[in-house]
C-alpha cells in the first residue's frame, strides 16, 4: 500500500511539474526593485519561475536582436520594444505600455547640499565635481536627464561633470557610493528601502523631460521554447490589480487604463 502510495505521490509531482514553466524576463534596472517583489508574488501564486535579468534597455534590445534567449522584454521607453516587435523579434500586437517612468535629483543624506530647496540648481552649485546620470546612448533614463537639463537650462553649464552609468541602478550606485556628488536617477530607485535611507531627493517637474512611457513585450522566443502561455500569464500579472499596486509603491504613475 506504502509503494503504492508513493507511485501516486510521484506521478502527483509530476504532472505539477509539467504545468510550471520558467519565463526568462529582460528588465530595464529602474524596475529592480519592484520586480523583485512582483516576481516573488507571481512565482508564488502562479507556480511558474522567473529568471530575471537587470540592465540597460538599448543594451537588452541589441542583445535580443542578436538571439538573446529572453522570452518578455520590459524596457524603461517604448521605442526599443515596438522596434523589436516591427523587425519580428516579438510577438505581434503584444507591446504593451505598463507604466510611466519619473526622474530625480538625488544626494546622500551627508551632503550639504539641501536638494529639496535648490531643486535643479542644486547640480549647479560649485562644490559639485562630479554628476551622475546613466548614459544617454542607450538608457532611456539617461536620455530623460538630459532633457529635463536642457529644458531648465543647466546642461551646458555642467555637462562636463557627467559620470555616465551603464544603466540607471549603476548611476544609483555611483552617487550612493560617493563616486558622484550629486545625480539624477529614477524615482522607482529613490523610493526603495537603501535609497530612501541613505538620501534625499527633488522630483524633477513632469513636464520637464518627454513623457516616459515604459513598455513591454513578449518575445518570439517565447513561442519557440513552449513558454509562451507562461509569458502571457507574466505580463497579464504585470497588468493586474495587483501588479499595478507594487509599481504604483515605487513612484510608477500608471496610466489608465493600461495599453
Amino acid at each position: 500500500m506504502r509503494n503504492i502510495l508513493f507511485a501516486i505521490f510521484i506521478v502527483f509531482c509530476s504532472v505539477l511539474s509539467s504545468y510550471a514553466a520558467e519565463v526568462t524576463v529582460a528588465a530595464a534596472s529602474d524596475l529592480s526593485f519592484a520586480m523583485k517583489d512582483f516576481v516573488a508574488d507571481f512565482e508564488k501564486t502562479t507556480g511558474n519561475e522567473v529568471r530575471l535579468s537587470l540592465g540597460s534597455s538599448g543594451t537588452f534590445a541589441t542583445q535580443i536582436s542578436n538571439g538573446a534567449p529572453f522570452d518578455v522584454f520590459l524596457s524603461a521607453d517604448i521605442g526599443y520594444p515596438q522596434d523589436l516587435e516591427k523587425k519580428g523579434f516579438a510577438e505581434p500586437n503584444t507591446t504593451f505600455i505598463y507604466a510611466v517612468g519619473r526622474i530625480v535629483v538625488w544626494v546622500p543624506n551627508n551632503s550639504p547640499i539641501d536638494v529639496e530647496k535648490l531643486g535643479i540648481n542644486a547640480l549647479m552649485q560649485p562644490s559639485i565635481r562630479k554628476i551622475a546620470i546613466a548614459n544617454p546612448e542607450h538608457a532611456p533614463y539617461g536620455r530623460a536627464a538630459v532633457s529635463a537639463m536642457e529644458h531648465l537650462g543647466v546642461y551646458e553649464s555642467i555637462k562636463n561633470k557627467f559620470v555616465l552609468g551603464e544603466n540607471i541602478s549603476q548611476t544609483a550606485q555611483f552617487v550612493q557610493s560617493g563616486a558622484a556628488e550629486i545625480g539624477i536617477i529614477a524615482l522607482s530607485i529613490a523610493l526603495s528601502d537603501p535609497m530612501r535611507a541613505s538620501g534625499k531627493y527633488w522630483q524633477i517637474p513632469f513636464d520637464a523631460y518627454p513623457r516616459m512611457d515604459q513598455a513591454g513585450v513578449i518575445l518570439k522566443h517565447a513561442r519557440t521554447t513552449g513558454n509562451l502561455d507562461a509569458a502571457r500569464a507574466f505580463i497579464n500579472a504585470l497588468r493586474s490589480p495587483s501588479g499595478r499596486t507594487i509599481l504604483e509603491r515605487y513612484g510608477f504613475f500608471l496610466p489608465t487604463p493600461v495599453r
